[in-house]
């Protein structure tokens, strides 16, 4: 491994772009950064009286001497700041980034982030988990649903598939009597990915319980009111969670097409 920082790894030529440069396809900036630095609550910058600003790491060339100095660049009071870091000497960009993000911290350039007072979560990960599963238009959701509005399926979004039961679900297909329910492994306790969280662990077991007697007591009451109730998990894979909502749509429009028919004879 290069003894990075001496600066003489690239002695007799240039660095290659990919050790600096961000090439085509590469994760959106803000993901590179998060995944380089260990997560997105490992990229504070202190800025005096308890604020704290999130940084980015910037991979510069000085071609004169042939090396790449790495700087940490934050927001504050509407201006850009920014502070040397090391010089690195690694081939990839990713492995540039790693180890600006390293140094970094061992030279005490970054501050940690603490829960807030209010946060029932037992930790920075948990509560940014919590706060991804919440609300509608989840990734899981835009994806399937632009699955399905591919395929030529039409639906309703965050609606109720009967008025009068307030129960609302993430897709809904009124004619077919189908309502979809894209999960969230944490707040609906999927026996798979969920870990019970360590701090208030008696509120969340309480919470997550009531969710999963929710979800049953939806099941229930909808298909008591004539309606198939498809559940996904937003780890499922897509394009088979798709293509199982598509086929039970296809099925109820196929028996509802004979029914007509037979009724006509």
């Amino acid at each position: 491994m290069p003894r990075t920082g001496a600066g003489g790894h690239w002695k007799n030529r240039l660095p290659s772009e990919r050790a600096y440069k961000r090439h085509a396809g590469a994760a959106a900036p803000a993901l590179e950064q998060d995944r380089a630095a260990g997560g997105r609550d490992q990229r504070n910058v202190t800025l005096g009286d308890g604020r704290l600003a999130r940084a980015s790491i910037t991979l510069r060339l000085y071609r004169r001497t042939r090396r790449i100095r790495a700087y940490l660049r934050w927001s504050q009071d509407g201006k850009t700041a920014e502070r040397y870091v090391c010089e690195v000497e690694f081939e990839s960009r990713k492995k540039n980034l790693a180890e600006a993000w390293r140094q970094a911290r061992a030279k005490g350039l970054l501050a940690d982030e603490s829960l807030p007072p209010e946060s029932t979560a037992s930790s920075l990960k948990v509560r940014a988990s919590m706060r991804g599963n919440r609300g509608k238009d989840t990734k899981p959701e835009l994806i399937l649903r632009s699955l399905l509005h591919g395929r030529g399926m039409r639906y309703r979004v965050d609606a109720r598939p009967v008025a009068e039961i307030r129960r609302r679900a993430d897709l809904v297909f009124s004619g077919d009597r189908i309502a979809v329910f894209v999960d969230g492994c944490f707040w609906h306790g999927c026996p798979e990915h969920y870990r019970p969280a360590m701090r208030n662990a008696d509120f969340w077991r309480q919470k997550i319980d009531g969710n999963r007697a929710r979800d049953t007591e939806t099941n229930d009451t909808l298909a008591a009111a004539g309606w198939t109730v498809i559940r996904v998990w937003e780890h499922d894979d897509p394009v088979q969670a798709a293509t199982l909502i598509e086929s039970a749509v296809r099925r109820k429009r196929d028996s509802a097409h004979l029914a007509a028919q037979s009724s006509d004879h």
